[in-house]
């Protein structure tokens, strides 16, 4: 009986991974192994057609491999470029450049090198194809193949669906990502989705473009030219700052400023959510945890901004179309211009958040009187060691770090506050830029949540779970940087507010505060830095959900965990046995007066707070 071919079934499938396989094992030190597990899977597919109908190989083998290698080749040229992955976010892109934007893309990175590199690699695919030979199968064993391999890879991500415990969307989803990897389907995937999230996007812009103007408007600061930026972070706890007492050194640049008296860093800021698109939903809109329904009935801050004649740049280091990232693609659209900087599949990726600078800079030197520029960073997103070039890796011994971690939970922690430490890196030149054009404005900078990495002791927690929060998931940056410019017309004292009990659920309201603006929509007792501010109760969880809302101060904050730095705004007795009140550190003290105002759903005569 003459033995199987196997050395020509491995030069067949050979042919058909290194289409897919040399991209992904290139992304292996940026993206991971998913993809290139995924490639391996798909290549699969290919040895159908080619053992069913042995007889044509070569011929087989030729019209599949044309195809492969064109699309192939898309994705290897911008992996050459950009060190990234061809995705979604890339189709969006393309289809939202000009033609002499496409043109100046071709003149700049279409160089005599990467035509070479291209030659090359199609050199290689061309021997792979010559040494192709029939593999002979029996029919039933060729069909009994081919049946196996279409199922594991287009059977298997609908086994949850088919046993009830996931719906057809999610299965779909599993799916794309499992095909999106190799080629072709990282073509057509990318522009299925690119059509199917723009779809989305096109349905809330419609809706958003179809609601009046937010009335009464009025701008303080007349026509007088200025400059408004707004930095939001991504998953950077201020309990991990040094900036907010955290004994490691993490924020340096940050520390410097606001010895001099040059940045106002409010202490007790916290997200609503543990989630970007979630959380960013109520920030920037007038939604917020009693009233999520707001963000589609009523006017977002991208229309406020619109409507008080600032041209709007939006520069973001986030991954564009995706299903998650639809709303923040939609507040991008609404900007005059948008900059998508992450075109990868996936968000554990590396891709610093240098990349902001530049664009930056450039909308800085815009001429428009009224300037209003939003940077979204990648800040200390998962995967945390890549977030940050080999020049920032500072923490990486056990000084600092819980001694119930293992060593590899050891070196996640250090990757966290090294992260953290790149983020302040990003945000002093995002400021020295800002400072050395001289212009009239402010950068305020907050995240849009925190992340628990190993830092409660009493949980050996890693990530965020809205179902189980620890102060680190919701305690946030909230930092203000005014130009000597802005400060001489808007002479303000933050300090007396550092303390203040806060939620970014109601930022839209801070923000027209600090842009002067007024409107019918403004509740100056929802502004951080309003003298009418009043606390409030700073609910979060999911309000889509019966009774899945929660205080955080008595839930989370006070439930018997020690909380420092807590800059609260009511010292006082406890809650109860076993609801301590943390006592408010002396730093935070002098910020505030001896009485404060208690918060409403507590009793005066409980504290030693003006009633």
């Amino acid at each position: 009986m003459e033995s199987f071919d196997w050395a020509g079934l491995g030069g067949l499938y050979l042919f058909f991974w290194y289409f897919s396989g040399v991209t992904q094992a290139l992304l292996i030190p940026s993206s991971g192994f998913t993809g290139f597990r995924s490639a391996f899977y798909m290549s699969l597919v290919w040895l159908a057609p080619v053992l069913l109908f042995s007889g044509f190989t070569r011929e087989i083998g030729a019209g599949i491999g044309i195809v492969l290698w064109a699309a192939s080749v898309i994705s290897l040229g911008y992996w050459a470029i950009y060190k990234t992955e061809f995705s979604q976010s890339v189709v969006f892109t393309l289809f939202e450049s000009n033609p002499e934007e496409s043109k100046e893309y071709l003149r700049q990175y279409v160089r005599p090198s990467l035509i070479l590199g291209i030659i090359a690699y199609t050199a290689i695919a061309f021997l792979l194809w010559n040494n192709l030979r029939p593999v002979p199968m029996s029919l039933p064993c060729a069909i009994g193949v081919s049946l196996f391999v279409f199922a594991l890879n287009f059977g298997e991500p609908f086994l949850d669906y088919f046993r009830g415990k996931a719906n057809l969307e999610s299965a779909m989803s599993k799916l794309y990502r499992r095909m999106e990897p190799a080629a072709p389907w990282q073509l057509l995937v990318g522009w299925l989705q690119y059509r199917m999230q723009l779809g989305n996007v096109t349905k809330l812009l419609a809706k958003n473009s179809s609601l009046p103007p937010l009335g009464n408007l009025v701008d303080a600061n007349g026509d007088v030219p200025r400059t408004l930026v707004l930095v939001i972070g991504e998953s950077v706890t201020s309990r991990r700052m040094s900036l907010y007492g955290y004994p490691r050194k993490t924020t340096p640049f940050m520390d410097a400023l606001k010895e001099n008296g040059e940045l106002s860093a409010f202490g007790d800021v916290i997200a609503s959510r543990p989630y970007t698109v979630e959380m960013l939903r109520q920030a920037l809109s007038f939604a917020n945890q009693e009233e999520p329904e707001r963000f589609l009935t009523d006017p977002n801050l991208m229309n406020l901004m619109k409507q008080a004649g600032y041209r709007i740049s939006w520069i973001t280091n986030q991954q564009t179309m995706t299903h998650r990232n639809t709303l923040m693609t939609m507040f991008s659209r609404q900007a005059d211009e948008a900059r998508y900087l992450n075109q990868n599949r996936a968000q554990n990726a590396s891709r610093p958040d240098a990349v902001v600078l530049d664009p930056f800079a450039e909308a800085l030197k815009n001429p428009a009187p009224k300037k209003f520029i939003v940077v979204h960073l990648l800040g200390a997103h998962a995967r945390y060691s890549l977030r940050y070039p080999e020049t920032f890796r500072k923490f990486t011994g056990r000084d600092g770090v819980p001694e119930n971690l293992s060593e590899r939970d050891a070196e996640t922690f250090n990757a966290y506050d090294n992260a953290v430490l790149y983020n302040d890196f990003i945000l002093s030149r995002l400021i020295g830029l800002l400072a050395e054009s001289r212009q009239n404005g402010f950068l305020l900078h907050f995240s849009d949540h925190g992340e628990e990495v190993f830092n409660d002791p009493a949980h050996k927690t890693l990530g965020r779970n809205e179902d189980k929060p620890t102060p680190d998931m919701l305690a946030v940056p909230f930092t203000l940087w005014t130009s000597p410019e802005w400060k001489r017309t808007h002479p303000s004292d933050f300090a007396p507010m550092l303390g203040r009990p806060y939620s970014n659920a109601h930022f839209i309201h801070t923000w027209s505060d600090l842009a002067g603006l007024r409107h019918d929509r403004f509740r100056p007792e929802r502004s951080l830095v309003n003298p009418a501010f009043e606390p409030h109760i700073r609910w979060i969880g999911n309000p889509e959900i019966k009774n899945g809302l929660r205080d955080y101060d008595a839930d989370v904050l006070w439930n018997g965990r020690s909380v420092t730095p807590r800059p609260s705004f009511c010292a006082g007795k406890s809650l109860s046995a076993t609801h301590p009140i943390p006592a408010r550190p002396a730093a935070s003290r002098a910020h505030e007066s001896a009485r404060v105002p208690c918060p409403r759903r507590y009793a005066a005569a409980d504290y030693n707070c003006a009633p």
